[in-house]
């Protein structure tokens, strides 16, 4: 086997990944979801979602 070719074979084999793959992507999910529900719990944010639930649940059809 050649040096390229060993070098080839450790660059494409996952072994271990992931596992670490699944937890960084799971911790970035967990923070998002974290900043996510700050920002809709903001008076801002649930004053203009109110003011469209209103807007919405008065509409004449």
């Amino acid at each position: 086997m050649t040096r390229f070719q060993r070098l080839v074979r450790a660059l494409s084999t996952d072994d271990g990944m992931t596992t670490a793959e699944y937890a960084v992507g799971t911790i970035a999910a967990a923070a998002f979801a974290a900043v996510l529900f700050k920002v809709v719990q903001s008076g801002a944010v649930q004053d203009g979602l109110s003011s469209i639930i209103q807007t919405a649940l008065n509409a004449q059809l």
